[in-house]
């Protein structure tokens, strides 16, 4: 059989114009593949992605009629709780809506979105198209990290802004009140729930990367899912055990409700820096885990 080198110069020369380089098709960018726009319409057209962000939008409702069944009535002059202050107006109610949020609700959208972008690929048995088309392994990952990225914003920001919307057209508008009874107006008050979402999205970054790990790992998406939800659960009772002292400084969840120091008249932002800096070297850690087990693993068979 002969070589290329054999050839003579003319199908050499047919051979180059019709062929990449290295071989590839004519016409073929590995940095074309996989365009984010089409993912992100992809994603964005399935059911579970419509469902999730509809239980988002609906759960500030439910807990107003929950509010209005168990009584509302205007808490005391004292009153310390974010779900007492929660019915004086939109702001307190959005606040304490992601409050009451942040360990479960919102781990769970993240972490369902994550551990779903590689696993479903691969339950589907679509993940060998796409590395035949070929999507470099790199890039396939990453830009279905940056799709879930954008959809676990989105369901933040959808969460956020519904319970601002629903807690003001029921209860009113007025200056976020504090747990100490101090009151925030001007642009500060404006500024807390942007700034609450998005200490709350660098937070939900090791739980992301977490699901993305376990996605790349398993077939089955409902177990990425469960596995990263439950090592979350399982680091928040760990942390109730006052018995570990310190380690618990140690734990990805420990930090989760650190922007309520936001809500101080003089504010600390010891809590809040040490929980970021949890989030982005466990981030680190499990991503670069994702990468190298992705690029080892068999994907085509």
């Amino acid at each position: 059989m002969r070589g290329k080198s054999d050839l003579a110069p003319e199908a050499v020369e047919e051979i180059g114009r019709t062929s990449g380089a290295d071989g590839s098709a004519p016409g073929y960018r590995a940095n074309r593949t996989l365009p984010l726009n089409v993912e992100l319409r992809r994603q964005l057209s399935r059911k579970r992605t419509r469902v999730v962000l509809g239980c988002l939008i609906a759960l500030p409702a439910l807990l107003i009629a929950a509010f209005a069944l168990g009584g509302d009535g205007r808490p005391g002059q004292r009153a310390t709780d974010l779900g007492d202050l929660a019915v004086l107006n939109g702001s307190n109610f959005a606040v304490f809506t992601l409050l009451l949020c942040t360990h479960l609700l919102l781990v769970l959208t993240v972490a369902l979105f994550f551990g779903d972008a590689v696993a479903s690929e691969s339950s589907w048995a679509s993940l060998r198209y796409l590395a035949t088309i070929p999507v470099p392994r790199h890039r396939l990952l990453r830009q279905k990290a940056i799709v879930a990225g954008l959809l676990s914003g989105l369901g933040l920001c959808v969460l956020a802004l519904s319970a601002l919307a629903m807690g003001t057209a029921w209860y009113g508008t007025g200056a976020l009140i504090t747990p100490d009874n101090g009151v925030l107006t001007g642009p500060w008050s404006a500024f807390v729930l942007p700034a609450v979402c998005g200490y709350l999205a660098v937070h939900l970054t090791w739980v992301a990367s977490l699901a993305l790990l376990f996605s790349v790992s398993t077939s089955n998406p409902l177990a990425a899912v469960g596995a990263s939800v439950g090592i979350s659960v399982l680091s928040q009772l760990l942390d109730n055990i006052s018995r570990l002292g310190e380690l618990r400084l140690l734990l990805p969840t420990h930090h989760a409700t650190a922007w309520v120091d936001l809500l101080d008249s003089r504010i600390d932002w010891t809590s809040m820096a040490n929980g970021a800096l949890s989030a982005t070297v466990y981030a680190s850690v499990f991503t670069t885990a994702a990468l190298v087990r992705f690029q080892r693993s068999d994907i085509t068979s």
